[in-house]
């Protein structure tokens, strides 16, 4: 059968076809490989663990967790696993993303994750949580409880609205901590309108603050340190920062009050302004929490009443200030 002399015979062909599927299958398997290897890592520094702490609570040596966490493991059996998701604490979800990264398959249906591991163990702080989190239901803007590190501890229904096409993430998504997600989430800003700038920069700022305050708290240690792995950030971090600072003032960085654009799944949404509000309560601040809600604006060409099929968002038109007059018809 003729062929083109520069490209080879059909068998030539086929080689070279399974040479390259080859060489792709090895890349994309190193790269597994190197997840693997982070996603272990990465949450037990997050909970400020070392590997002699994971050993304890898995109930093996130190040199056996080495293993595991160097990938060093003959085959990842869904007693390991499970035993992994509950000594690194995992959510429900980050555990179902643990079996796809580490076996590419879910985990056995009748596991469930405790959705009580960020609870406080004080009963009446656990009952207020509980009527809080109805609370933040009613309201129809995006709204979430966050601590000191930014890990989330409550969300609503608006906010996952918001955040629905983000794709899954071992360690940054929305719902389990938001600076994380800013920082490091390849869908960050298709969600965050001007990231880098309006988003990345002040956070990073709060972040230095935070650290600052509190050097020894494992948590944010284990985000700086993240941040000293992506030159990008690094450099935002080291240089991008003072000079933000020294240009809008330290009065910048604060949440409360501050005024962003998102970008709502919603195409009647679309780009649109919000403003956020950051508040507490006594309650929340013996718990180290507070609430964050981005109060949305009328995007331009919305239609003017309720706005539904949105996903929880109840925007009410003629809403006003109580001291100030009606306009006269």
């Amino acid at each position: 059968m003729p062929h083109l002399a520069a490209v080879g015979s059909s068998d030539g062909l086929a080689r070279a076809g399974e040479e390259r599927l080859a060489g792709e299958e090895s890349a994309r398997g190193a790269v597994r490989s190197e997840r693997r290897k982070e996603i272990l890592r990465q949450r037990r520094e997050e909970l400020g663990l070392s590997q002699e702490d994971l050993a304890a609570r898995l109930r093996i040596s130190v040199r056996a967790y080495g293993n595991w966490e160097r990938g060093l493991v003959k085959e990842w059996t869904d007693r390991k696993l499970l035993a992994l998701a509950e000594a690194l604490e995992m959510s429900e979800r980050q555990c179902f993303w643990l079996f796809r990264v580490m076996v590419d398959r879910d985990p056995p249906p009748t596991w469930r994750a405790a959705e009580e591991n960020r609870l406080p163990e004080d009963p009446a702080q656990r009952d207020y949580l509980c009527d809080y989190a109805a609370l933040m239901e009613s309201v129809p803007y995006p709204s979430f409880l966050v601590d000191h590190r930014w890990d989330v501890a409550l969300t609503n229904s608006a906010f996952d609205q918001l955040f629905q096409s983000v794709r899954p993430h071992p360690t940054a998504l929305p719902d389990d901590n938001f600076l994380r997600f800013v920082l490091f989430h390849p869908d960050a800003a298709a969600v965050l309108e001007d990231h880098e700038p309006a988003w990345c920069v002040p956070l990073l700022a709060q972040f230095a603050t935070a650290l600052a305050g509190a050097p020894e708290d494992e948590g944010l240690r284990s985000i700086r340190q993240e941040v000293a792995r992506d030159p990008f950030m690094e450099a935002a971090y080291r240089y991008g920062v003072p000079h933000w600072l020294s240009t809008h003032g330290a009065d910048a960085a604060e949440l409360d009050g501050a005024v962003r654009t998102v970008r709502h799944p919603d195409p009647r949404w679309g780009p649109v302004r919000c403003r956020m509000v950051a508040e507490t309560s006594r309650m929340l601040v013996e718990m180290g929490l507070t609430r964050i809600t981005l109060i949305l604006s009328t995007p331009t060409g919305a239609p003017r009443g309720p706005v539904r099929g949105t996903g929880g968002f109840t925007h009410q038109q003629g809403a006003r200030l109580r001291a100030v007059p009606s306009p006269v018809e």
